[in-house]
């Protein structure tokens, strides 16, 4: 089987700014060789296509070889990288420290003792204000090679000096390491089967997180470790349906952020993780006013001095931007103002998706296809809700709880659509989907056996007992600790209570989210 051809070069060309582009060009044009004109007809021709395509590349242009080909991208790709590390050098301050750090060695194997040592202390400065520890732990071993070069009548202090920095450095960065690969376990768990369902789940999530790992003393931890800790306890306490605990700590590292504005620059996907992170506790706990607050933390990251907006940066900025202006307008009840705001989007979102993991993707299909359901587009609804049940079988082990709830949801579609054949057919195929799942939320075993009871032979007064009955077998599980997430992801009691007083379910929520949110709903 022939070898996939690779097209990492035309997506990162293609991920350029302008500005950057204009500087590989004014950097590369400095050499003037036939080697270095193919380069640059090469990368201006993969610039200009729309859709990445060697064999009409190599067709319409005599100059590249296609024996040469190979070859020739690979050299473009590593120049190109050298080319954005030079622009953005100033701008990544771990990038300058590395770059320091290859000036020691330089200066050290030339024997210029003197002038290694002084390009070690402004380095380290740089290291430490930054508390980039690795870095710190780098420019440390070169500090003790140094030693024997320049010695002087305090040497053994300096001596014990180094140890002990070594000593704290590397003790840093295991206690952040511990943290971070208690963190990697948990939302590995987590992204599987998504939020806790059972005991046995909050056992499993228990013997994950080690007991004293709840009985540090913050006041002895750095800033980073105490973004490490906080990050942990934020995903496990979300993760266990304890919101208010995690809500307190996602606060926490804003705060640390808030009261340390000069680490953001370097610190900028922790800080915009972190202001997720508070959305998320204020959208779940109904804080309609914070929430809102909060939300316009991202617009003035774009203003903020010495922020380098990335294309990283950039994607994960819509991303959270798209997923709490639908959370934002889900606390109103504002679903008819959500598709307007997703069909003012919908020119972008399709280019937008392509750019996001499996579970951001995931996330979004379901967030629209529960704006198209309380707006009563059923048929939309179904549409976006079968990009989730048709993934493939790599995207079904992401988050098996939003796999089932998109079957539940489309199902209810199909019905509210008169599509009695297919809710019979569906009916059947989730009832097999959900059996391969050894733990459902009892709030989903309830909603299949309602729907598994409706049939065309149901008259009306039936029916309507049908909904009152399961509306009062579900109400109980609002409160129940486990069983109360569940309906953050489709509010069946608002759909109910639509069904049995014959209103909307958008007018059942909006009313609702009048009551919870008070004073702070908008008019």
């Amino acid at each position: 089987m022939p070898k996939e051809r690779s097209n990492h070069l035309y997506q990162l060309i293609k991920s350029m700014s302008r500005s950057e582009k204009r500087y590989f060009k004014l950097v590369s044009n400095e050499t003037n060789t036939n080697t270095n004109k193919k380069f640059m007809l090469l990368f201006d021709l993969i610039d200009k296509q729309e859709v990445f395509d060697e064999d009409a590349l190599l067709a319409s242009t005599p100059e590249l070889k296609p024996s040469q080909f190979s070859n020739l991208k690979a050299h473009l790709y590593k120049r190109i990288l050298q080319s954005l590390r030079q622009f953005h050098l100033t701008k990544m301050e771990d990038a300058e420290i590395r770059e320091m750090i290859d000036h020691v060695e330089l200066l050290y194997n030339r024997g210029l003792y003197d002038q290694c040592a002084d390009t070690l202390r402004k380095c380290k400065k740089k290291a430490q204000k930054s508390d980039h520890l690795e870095l710190l732990l780098e420019i440390l071993r070169w500090e003790k090679s140094l030693l024997s070069h320049t010695l002087d009548k305090h040497n053994q202090r300096r001596v014990n000096k180094l140890i002990q920095e070594v000593q704290d450095a590397n003790d840093r960065i295991n206690t952040i390491n511990r943290f971070t690969n208690i963190s990697a376990t948990l939302n590995a768990f987590y992204l599987k089967t998504g939020y806790v369902k059972s005991q046995k789940d909050l056992n499993k999530a228990m013997s994950l997180v080690k007991g004293d790992i709840f009985n540090i003393d913050e006041d002895k931890l750095s800033i980073n470790e105490k973004l490490s800790l906080y990050d942990l306890y934020v995903g496990f306490y979300y993760f266990t349906n304890d919101v208010n605990t995690g809500l307190e700590y996602a606060e926490k590292a804003l705060n640390i952020f808030h009261n340390n504005q000069d680490i953001i620059p370097a610190k900028l996907d922790l800080y915009i993780a972190s202001i997720n992170n508070v959305l998320n506790g204020q959208y779940k706990n109904n804080q309609y006013k914070d929430f809102v607050n909060t939300k316009s933390l991202f617009r003035k990251i774009r203003t903020m001095k010495k922020v380098e907006l990335s294309e990283n940066i950039k994607m994960k900025l819509l991303k959270y931007s798209y997923i709490h202006e639908f959370n934002r307008l889900f606390m109103l009840g504002d679903f008819t103002g959500g598709i307007q705001r997703l069909n003012a989007l919908l020119s972008n979102i399709e280019f937008f998706i392509t750019k996001l993991n499996k579970h951001s993707r995931l996330i979004l299909y379901y967030k629209i296809a529960c704006l198209y359901f309380g707006a009563s587009d059923f048929r939309l609804s179904s549409r976006w809700l079968n990009r989730i049940i048709n993934s493939d079988a790599l995207e079904m082990d992401v988050r098996e709880d939003v796999h089932v709830f998109a079957r539940i949801v489309n199902l209810i579609s199909h019905y509210e659509m008169g599509n009695t054949d297919l809710v019979d057919y569906y009916v059947k195929s989730t009832y097999r989907f959900m059996l391969r799942k050894d733990n459902l939320f009892k709030f989903q075993k309830y909603i299949m056996a309602f729907l598994k009871k409706l049939s065309r032979n149901m008259n009306d007064q039936e029916l309507m007992e049908a909904f009152i009955q399961l509306k009062e077998v579900l109400l109980p599980l609002e409160g129940d600790r486990f069983e109360k997430y569940p309906f953050m992801y489709f509010d069946i009691i608002s759909w109910l209570e639509g069904k049995i007083e014959k209103r909307t379910v958008q007018d059942v929520i909006q009313e609702k989210a009048r009551l919870k949110i008070g004073d702070e709903y908008p008019e």
